[in-house]
């Protein structure tokens, strides 16, 4: 009974996944001229310049890096929404700074910049007092430092696994920006990475999380603690049963209701992210929580799970080592790492199976090799540090 339904009852409510979203996408949809067919077709002519579906209604892709597709629809005022909440921290650390500068605020944003990802549509889309300046995450590294240094951003925004490239080529002298305010999103923060791109641009770095599908939160200023927008989704942190899990204690998922998204009502639906809840602030009641991954990055050996700390414990101790990727094979990891300098593999290597026998891998064996660069979604520009083995 809708008229007598509260929140209390939402667990009583199916658990909706990808999967099941896009088989049912027909019947999702609360208006019955948006088919998957439809979408589909508008997705594909809009490859390259933004545009609206019947002139109303914004169409996104999501979920490049996990490897399950997801098509997104919403009109331009729920967009509208989404964006507001996903600056609205920024923006207002800007007013309380005196507000934009007469020209306005510049951002150089490095992500996916096809319209079709949500990071591209919205750098296509913003308006005054924002500029926003794609800089798509695809490129080679030398040219996205070319346009950089003749952009000269005053803020810049992208993936965290990018923006530490970056911070590199600052320490390198090859690119020479000074932003005042530094973010990262779209991909879970190291501390690795946050403290050197801490060090390189010598300003407080913010996180974001930003999810397609509506969810939306912020750290402060060089803080590691997520505070999530729960006046525009309602977040359950689960388990892999859907049951609550307890402060402090990882979930195996989030299962987010959108309440602004009225034109694709995604209740329940599975997110993969890994949260970790924290005390509630005293100043505000929204969901405070630290991003622990995906649940798809741990690695399973049998019944042995294995997080991916164990290994970034002993690659953040490896500093030759600037970016690396680890496979999961079936005993242990294949290891691909690009080098600043000479490496003992071998002694690595040892590393990297001691402490995959530690985590209760029985005989693990790994491999390292030596490569020019990690590969990146060939789309988005993300990349995907740990890659699991298919589930059986």
């Amino acid at each position: 009974d809708a008229d007598r339904f509260e929140v209390a009852d939402l667990e009583q409510v199916p658990v909706m996944t990808k999967a099941e979203m896009m088989a049912s996408f027909d019947q999702v949809v609360t208006d019955r001229r948006l088919g998957r067919r439809v979408v589909e077709e508008h997705l594909a002519r809009s490859a390259v310049e933004p545009s609206l579906l019947l002139d109303a209604y914004v169409c996104l892709v999501s979920g490049g890096c996990s490897g399950l597709r997801g098509v997104f629809v919403q009109t331009v005022g729920e967009y509208a929404d989404f964006v507001a909440s996903a600056n609205r921290r920024g923006m207002a650390r800007m007013i309380a700074g005196g507000g934009p500068p007469p020209e306005g605020m510049l951002i150089a944003f490095v992500a996916a910049s096809s319209p079709v990802h949500s990071t591209g549509f919205g750098a296509a889309a913003a308006g005054p007092p924002v500029r926003v300046v794609s800089t798509p995450a695809t490129l080679p590294l030398a040219e996205l430092v070319e346009r950089l240094n003749a952009i000269q951003p005053p803020a810049l925004m992208g993936y965290a696994t990018k923006l530490a490239q970056l911070a590199r080529e600052q320490q390198a002298g090859r690119l020479r920006i000074a932003p005042a305010g530094v973010t990262t999103t779209a991909e879970v923060l190291s501390a690795e990475d946050r403290a050197s791109i801490r060090a390189a641009f010598g300003v407080p770095v913010t996180d974001q999380f930003a999810a397609t599908e509506g969810l939306v939160g912020h750290t402060e200023p060089d803080g590691s603690v997520l505070s999530f927008a729960s006046d525009m989704c309602i977040v359950e942190l689960v388990d892999a049963d859907n049951q609550p899990v307890q402060p402090g204690a990882a979930s195996a998922k989030v299962l987010v209701t959108n309440l602004y998204n009225l034109t694709q009502p995604l209740i329940r639906y599975e997110l993969t992210d890994r949260l970790i809840r924290h005390p509630d602030a005293p100043d505000h009641g929204h969901l405070r929580a630290t991003a622990e991954g995906r649940a798809d990055d741990t690695f399973r050996y049998g019944s042995v799970e294995v997080h991916p700390l164990a290994i970034r414990t002993v690659m953040v101790k490896s500093p030759p080592v600037r970016e690396y990727e680890v496979r999961q094979t079936e005993s242990g990891a294949e290891v691909a790492v690009v080098l600043d300098r000479e490496l003992d593999r071998t002694a690595l290597a040892a590393a990297l199976e001691e402490s995959l026998r530690k985590a209760g891998v029985p005989g693990p064996r790994v491999t390292v090799r030596v490569v020019d660069h990690i590969p990146r979604h060939a789309q988005t520009g993300k990349a995907k540090r740990f890659i699991s083995l298919p589930r059986r």
